[in-house]
């Protein structure tokens, strides 16, 4: 059903500039789609935008809290389908700005599933989640049973968007879709202060990487093909049948490691064993442990992770070889 279902539709993408956008666009273009992407900040360095992808899309500049803006670009380019990715998405800034992170995730949520509730011939419409919305639990992994109870601003928001996506689901018959993805990583994350994208650059340039926390902060890591086939394969059960309005899924790489021990294999990696990660303890707000149960995912897409964590990070680190050389 891929191509088939690709070939000739329509799809708006918001926060299309991202990681998760950047390779989104790129596998639903080689799949025949028709690409609207909703772009706020212009980075010519992004993935999206320095590739020639960019030539073959419709951009919208626009901001994803502006409600005519996103009313205006559903009905403009007739849209089928719905990816919304567009997000606050670090976690030290919505500590530092919570009014802003709540505006743009929960606000800017509404926004896109209002005009698109105006819009009925529109489905299916993925919405981001994540792994962060279920909040702390003794009780590990995460199953989609687990209740959603973020505590802090960015876990908060995130639970505030999945709960909304599930009301407008549940009543309005609307055709949405819900991922709780673990940590996506790969080539194009221009966000350096995260651990991947940061320890990286840090051991490219032959610096000690730093680590925020102490390192024994445990998560899922999930590569960003991983990610793009997971939202792709739930797009099209939607679509399908398989999978009823409202459903929400675990993706995850069923392989929790700690902070220290990526930056160990990032370091084996990078061929630079004389580097030791400085440790400075100082990480609040964030939870110890969060890993997923994505066996739901298994049973109902046939969705597996094909990348393991090593094999992500090679890949990862030859990209941002790569980058940072032309730099």
């Amino acid at each position: 059903m891929t191509n088939s279902f690709w070939k000739g539709r329509t799809v708006f993408i918001t926060g299309a500039s991202g990681l998760l956008g950047s390779w989104l666009t790129r596998n639903l273009l080689e799949k025949g789609a028709n690409i609207v992407a909703l772009v706020r900040d212009w980075v010519p360095e992004s993935a999206l935008l320095s590739s020639p992808d960019v030539k073959r899309i419709t951009i919208v500049r626009g901001d994803i809290r502006d409600s005519e803006v996103i009313l205006h670009a559903l009905c403009e380019y007739e849209i089928d389908t719905v990816f919304h990715l567009a997000a606050q998405a670090i976690v030290g800034t919505a500590r530092l700005h919570p009014a802003g992170t709540f505006e743009t995730n929960i606000g800017g949520t509404v926004n896109l599933l209002e005009a698109a509730r105006q819009v009925p011939r529109i489905g299916p419409i993925l919405i981001a989640s994540s792994d962060k919305a279920y909040g702390a639990h003794a009780s590990l992994p995460y199953t989609e049973n687990t209740p959603l109870q973020g505590r802090h601003p960015y876990d908060c928001s995130k639970s505030c968007t999945d709960l909304i996506a599930q009301s407008y689901a549940w009543t309005y018959g609307m055709q949405i879709g819900i991922t709780r993805c673990g940590n996506l990583f790969g080539g194009g994350d221009l966000n350096w202060n995260r651990l991947i994208p940061g320890t990286m650059r840090s051991v490219l340039e032959g610096k000690a990487p730093v680590i925020r926390s102490d390192g024994q902060f445990t998560r899922d890591y999930l590569y960003i093909e991983d990610g793009v086939s997971a939202y792709i394969q739930l797009a099209e059960a939607l679509a399908n049948g398989s999978v009823q309005a409202g459903e929400a899924l675990n993706f995850g790489n069923k392989h929790p490691v700690t902070v220290l021990e990526v930056v160990q294999k990032i370091i084996e990696a990078g061929g630079r064993p004389d580097l030791q990660p400085e440790i400075l303890g100082q990480a609040s707000d964030e939870i110890r442990e969060q890993y997923l149960d994505s066996s739901r995912a298994h049973q109902i897409l046939g969705w597996h992770s094909q990348y393991s964590l090593e094999d992500g990070l090679k890949l990862t680190m030859d990209w941002y070889d790569a980058f940072l050389k032309d730099d």
